[in-house]
């Protein structure tokens, strides 16, 4: 694979700690969410950014798709949830639901497209297989 562009964090403190990227725009305080034991309140934590990144990535892949199409979705958005809880080998899991709204197509079509930005999108490949991602459009 030719990498096109890399980007790089660091984190410190786990969960309860803080992450930066090397070019200093993300520079974040993390808090544990309340539902696992923590102080949860107005800080993100790793489920809240992987969502973030994967709901723009996906979004960005049903634009790339549908301009290879000749289509014109008109506005879409990707609404991403992570979940995490224990798994049966005494770790965590992670599972994703997407809910994507493509408003400028008829339904089978748009149908056509989610699928198609799923086979295309780097978070969506990067997962395949480990992380059980439902898609549901809205």
């Amino acid at each position: 694979m030719k990498i096109l562009y890399q980007a790089t964090a660091t984190a410190s403190g786990g969960r309860d700690g803080t992450v930066k990227s090397s070019n200093g725009v993300l520079d974040l305080k993390l808090a544990i969410p309340k539902e696992m034991g923590g102080p949860g309140g107005a800080v993100p934590n790793p489920e809240m950014l992987f969502a973030a990144g994967y709901a723009a990535c996906f979004d960005s892949a049903l634009q790339h798709v549908a301009r290879q199409k000749k289509l014109k979705p008109g506005a879409t958005q990707v609404q991403a949830t992570v979940g995490i809880g224990a798994n049966e080998a005494g770790g965590f899991a992670l599972a994703v639901t997407l809910e994507v709204t493509i408003p400028g197509l008829p339904r089978d079509e748009a149908q056509a497209l989610l699928e198609a930005a799923h086979q295309v999108c780097p978070y969506s490949n990067a997962v395949r297989g480990n992380v059980p991602v439902e898609l549901k459009l809205v």
